[in-house]
């Protein structure tokens, strides 16, 4: 626990058996209450890797896709108790060591999600992130910024935490199944009026790390505009977008 407030770290995984064990020993268990692995449909060992480990794992019977697989992370983790939820991925791309200070920030009232960040600092190239992958993050940001009246370094990391209030809160099972999950979840918080913080994370990238490919990350790239355009056009009153309900929030 951190402040007392129970903390359930979760990793979404879908073939991931050659890195899950390295990720799982760097997670800092002199702060983190229960782990819980959700194998979605792997086509390798994943899930006997982590009963192995002696992770708490829910396997889906089908491939329900990222964001899917996150929707049951979360009810996992809120259905043990947690008052702090960190998303971390078992691809061993973003580092555990980092869970004890971004879930801190949440337990001790600062923040009700902080965002581990590749963008601050000057580690993303140097960690391996494609070039042409910098660039579409740098400028998907700097629209975003624009459009939905924030200032974040990264909306597109995948490292998460969150508070149980939050995930109570987000309606999550409006968003996408797929990668575009992850954006949508940060423009709802930003919708909502929750506050987010960022955290200077190092990532590497290799070749069993997971990562999508061109033709996904252009479509991703075009998810993320129409999500912004949503948001900025909703909080207009110019329409109501389904992942944006209750009119013009803050």
């Amino acid at each position: 626990m951190i402040n007392n407030k129970k903390l359930v770290v979760v990793l979404p995984a879908y073939n991931a058996s050659k890195t899950l064990k390295n990720t799982y020993n760097e997670i800092p268990f002199e702060f983190v209450d229960e782990v819980v692995l959700v194998d979605d449909a792997s086509g390798d060992d994943t899930a006997e890797v982590a009963r192995s480990l002696g992770i708490k794992t829910i396997v889906h019977d089908r491939n329900k896709g990222y964001g899917g697989n996150q929707k049951t992370c979360y009810r996992a983790a809120l259905d043990l108790g947690a008052d702090i939820v960190v998303m971390l991925h078992p691809d061993y791309q973003y580092t555990p060591r980092l869970v004890t200070a971004m879930a801190s920030m949440i337990a001790f009232g600062e923040f009700d999600a902080v965002l581990g960040s590749r963008i601050l600092g000057i580690g993303a190239l140097q960690g391996g992130m494609p070039r042409y992958k910098y660039i579409a993050n740098r400028l998907l940001t700097f629209l975003e910024n624009v459009l939905l009246g924030h200032k974040l370094s990264e909306y597109h990391t995948g490292y998460r935490a969150f508070s149980r209030e939050l995930l109570e809160q987000l309606p999550l099972d409006l968003n996408s199944d797929n990668f575009l999950f992850d954006n949508q979840v940060i423009a709802q918080i930003i919708w909502y009026g929750f506050r987010v913080g960022e955290v200077s994370c190092p990532t590497k990238y290799f070749p069993e790390a997971s990562s999508i490919n061109f033709r996904n990350s252009v479509v991703y790239g075009v998810g993320v505009m129409v999500t912004a355009l949503q948001f900025r056009l909703s909080r207009m009153g110019l329409m109501h977008a389904r992942i944006f309900p209750g009119g013009n929030a803050q």
